[in-house]
């Protein structure tokens, strides 16, 4: 026992041998740590690492649990959080030239939350600036790298937080979710992915379009999720937008059969084009689930794209925060992001108004869909993982990231829970994910179906990076 690499061990593994003072929580930090600087330096998933608060706050775990007194399940567990959360003596420079380096006083929720629980707080992986884009780059901390194949991305915007999963540096990982941002890098990375019901997981300082932002766990597994929500999945008056209801026990349902649950399979949505590769990766998956009692229904869902609603938000929340920042600052700003907001200067105030109540018509549809089957299953991105410093695949005549994640931001629109599963493998050797997404506050169920099939089907994770060039 003493010769197992604590560096692979899920957070239930690592709890599990503190209980029986097989290690301690020092020593599961120190091996996060050495993976994080054996590792990092191909893949640029962590843009900050306070290794002396780490050790020091692993040390008071381990006495901790020496008396037998832990805190919390996740006492002692490494955690990471994504750099657009603001952690007490952490700088949060948010991806952005516009941002400074120097510590912040306060925790966000998830942070405190974390904290009060005795989880280690390693650092802050990397985004783009301020979460603009399903890729990871900026123009302070560089590109992160997919560990599968370090020429490519990860996706984003919490690709830091979906390497530093796929990688175990460390064990439980915060990401945040506007259009995708924990779902699209979670499947492009073969790793857990789970945007909850919006508002379940408190937030604060607001996002720059805080009604689409939600915030979660990227993991190895279900499980490890569900312990995380746990914790962080609690109200907190400091978010506006917070709602109470949040279960009990997040992973109440996991363990249960799928005997009973009637899952709608769509391909497409009915609007999207997707790649052979990852279409038949997501159908075999869906007959998999089938093979484990759900009963799946292919279905069209029936609404058309939400793409204009979608950008017109998002470009329009672009805009607001462009025009708050100074001229020196905007010339600081990634191109992209500046291309999106002026794209919102086109728009008018009842350009929004129908987006609303677009975005409104979308969700009634959703959640009346709902009332028919328990689960909607998609592809959770139509491509292939695509190289690195690129929006777009190069050469594809995409314009935008939602041309090629058309399945994940309809669910930032509805705010209801979806979740991305690892499902195998293109034959290039990259990583392919389903969507999961359920009617809002249906969290458990979502996190049920998704654990039954991983417990099935266990992923398979990279024990270093570029394996598939090291093949």
């Amino acid at each position: 026992m003493k010769d197992t690499d604590l560096g692979v061990l899920d957070a239930a593994q690592l709890v599990e041998r503190y209980r029986r003072r097989d290690c301690s929580p020092l020593d599961a930090t120190r091996a996060a740590l050495a993976r994080i600087e054996r590792f990092n330096p191909a893949v640029n998933a962590y843009v900050h690492v306070d290794r002396e608060g780490a050790e020091e706050a692993a040390r008071a775990s381990a006495r901790r649990w020496g008396k037998g007194e832990p805190l919390s399940p996740i006492d002692g567990v490494p955690v990471s959080l994504k750099d657009l959360t603001e952690v007490a003596g952490m700088p949060s420079r948010e991806g952005s030239l516009t941002t400074n380096d120097a510590p912040r006083q306060h925790d966000s929720p998830p942070a405190r939350k974390l904290r009060q629980a005795g989880a280690v707080l390693l650092g802050k992986t990397n985004t783009p600036e301020f979460g603009w884009k399903a890729v990871t780059d900026n123009r302070i901390h560089g590109a992160t790298r997919n560990p599968w194949d370090t020429r490519l991305t990860p996706g984003g915007s919490s690709g830091g937080a979906a390497t530093a999963a796929a990688l175990n540096m460390g064990v439980l990982h915060q990401g945040g979710d506007s259009g995708g941002s924990i779902r699209i890098p979670a499947a492009f990375t073969g790793t857990f992915g789970f945007k909850p019901s919006f508002g379940w997981v408190p937030q604060w300082p607001p996002s720059q379009e805080p009604t689409l932002s939600h915030l979660g766990p990227m993991t190895r597994s279900v499980r490890d999720a569900a312990m995380m929500l746990n914790v962080m999945g609690r109200y907190d008056y400091h978010d506006p937008y917070a709602t109470r209801g949040q279960p009990d026990d997040w992973g109440s349902d996991i363990g249960q059969d799928l005997k009973g649950l009637r899952i709608a399979y769509s391909a497409d949505l009915g609007y999207a084009r997707v790649d052979t590769q990852v279409a038949m990766r997501v159908r075999e998956a869906a007959d998999k689930l089938a093979a484990l009692g759900a009963e799946i229904v292919e279905v069209d869902p029936g609404f058309i794209s939400p793409l204009a609603t979608f950008q017109t938000i998002w470009f329009t929340a672009s805009l607001d925060m462009y025009q708050q920042l100074s001229a020196s600052q905007r010339e600081q700003l990634d191109p992209g992001l500046v291309s999106n907001a002026l794209r919102a200067e086109s728009l008018s105030s009842v350009d929004l108004f129908r987006a609303l109540s677009d975005r409104a018509r979308l969700t009634e549809r959703l959640e009346h869909f709902n009332r028919d089957f328990h689960l909607l299953m998609t592809p959770t991105v139509a491509i292939e993982p695509f190289a690195i410093n690129h929006e777009v695949p190069p050469g594809s005549g995409m314009q935008d990231w939602e041309d090629w994640a058309p399945f994940s931001y309809p669910f930032n629109l509805s705010q209801q829970p979806a979740a991305s599963v690892p499902c195998g493998f293109t034959d290039k050797g990259l990583p392919v994910g389903f969507q999961l997404a359920g009617g809002k506050f249906d969290d458990v169920r979502v996190l049920r179906a998704c654990h039954a099939f991983m417990e099935a089907h266990p992923p398979r994770f990279p024990a270093m990076p570029d394996p598939i060039q090291q093949a």
